[in-house]
């Protein structure tokens, strides 16, 4: 009988290339909390909670204690034979504490990690039941960090001149000067790119219907604008997209089961973003992107700052469950190096996803 015989954190910080400016925060690293679990097989599953004060509230600290406190306990000696058992241990963390999804997202993924590890096969075909019909290669966007109209163009221009083809810009800094610097983009990529646009709850109720209108009325080519209002006024959400015309999309609004459902009800958005740091479970996170749809809601998988590990998960959900609208995977793509060996990579606006069973890590980065 295979066992997990082990579970260890470690917190790690990554360099970005270029700082990473939202209308909630600014960083130049990425902080996670790195976890592996080890069977009595000696395979090791991994996975990764990112440290997100603004969004999610979870901390290095907090999730460490949260793992090593609460999760641990609740894996050492557990069996993990077959996909059964996995169902019935990973039920079992989720059970465990309150909230705490990054935490319990981490474990998940890593306990995903070791089953597909013993089947040979991927996180992927795991997930989805399928052993054919994983995509090798998925598609990402890449986001534009909030900042200056004429900076935003010069940086729009050399995302495209480097293979991405969908831009996300970070607006809801500055409401009187959001349009001008989405202008200023489509100008620089001309009516072939798609733009999207993330305002991370800077704008008020009033604030969104004005700058949405007015983008509308300067015929810019937005796909969707994500979370304009604060998470908690979902009937804020449902006010602004009763009163404009641009898709609008629930990211911090919508966690889990009743987020969504209440999404639903009260007509709030147009499509919805997966996150597992947001839903804690890899097959949570699969649930609620099949009941969007089904409600007739678009939807997409993102990530926060989270290294190659945790978006190696979200790209395994991604492939088993493909979303109706390009993902927001880019978050590694901002790491100068990976904390690993082996997992995901990229190449332009691609994800490659791994050959190796599992999620294809082999251990850690050398410098690691």
């Amino acid at each position: 009988m295979t066992t997990i015989d082990r579970v260890e954190t470690r917190a790690v910080s990554v360099r970005l290339h270029t700082p990473f400016v939202t209308a909630l925060r600014r960083t130049e690293t990425t902080d996670t909390v790195v976890v592996t679990v080890t069977d009595s097989d000696g395979r090791v599953g991994w996975g990764e909670a990112p440290q997100v004060w603004q969004v999610t509230g979870e901390s290095l600290a907090g999730a460490t204690a949260c793992i090593e406190t609460m999760l641990a306990p609740v894996l050492l000696g557990h069996a993990l034979d077959d996909r059964d058992d996995l169902a019935a241990v990973a039920g079992a963390v989720q059970r465990a504490v309150a909230r705490n999804f990054g935490a319990k997202a981490a474990i998940d993924a890593a306990l995903h990690d070791l089953v597909a590890r013993a089947e040979g096969t991927s996180v992927a075909a795991l997930l989805s039941g399928r052993p054919d019909g994983i995509p090798e290669r998925l598609t990402t966007d890449v986001t534009l960090s909030a900042g200056a109209a004429a900076a935003l163009a010069d940086t729009a221009r050399e995302r495209v001149a480097a293979g991405f083809t969908t831009l996300k810009m970070k607006v809801g800094t500055d409401a009187s000067t959001d349009v001008q610097r989405v202008a200023s983009v489509r100008d620089a990529v001309g009516p072939g790119v798609a733009i999207r646009l993330d305002a991370n709850q800077g704008w008020t109720r009033e604030e969104a219907v004005t700058v949405i209108r007015a983008l509308e009325a300067a015929d810019l080519g937005v796909e969707f604008v994500e979370q304009p209002v604060v998470a908690d006024d979902v009937e804020g959400l449902a006010w602004v997209r009763a009163r404009v015309g641009l898709p609008v999309m629930a990211d911090e609004s919508c966690y889990g089961h009743h987020d969504l459902e209440r999404i639903i009800r009260l007509g709030a958005a147009d499509l919805v973003n997966v996150k597992l740091a947001k839903c804690g479970s890899l097959t949570l996170g699969r649930a609620l992107l099949r009941r969007a749809e089904e409600a007739g809601l678009g939807t997409i998988v993102g990530s926060m700052m989270e290294s190659h590990i945790g978006v190696g998960a979200a790209a395994a959900l991604v492939a088993a469950q493909p979303t109706t609208r390009t993902p927001d995977l880019d978050a590694a793509w901002w790491s100068l190096e990976s904390p690993v060996e082996g997992g995901i990579g990229y190449s332009a606006n691609e994800i490659r996803m791994p050959s190796d069973p599992g999620s294809g890590i082999r251990g850690w980065a050398t410098a690691g």
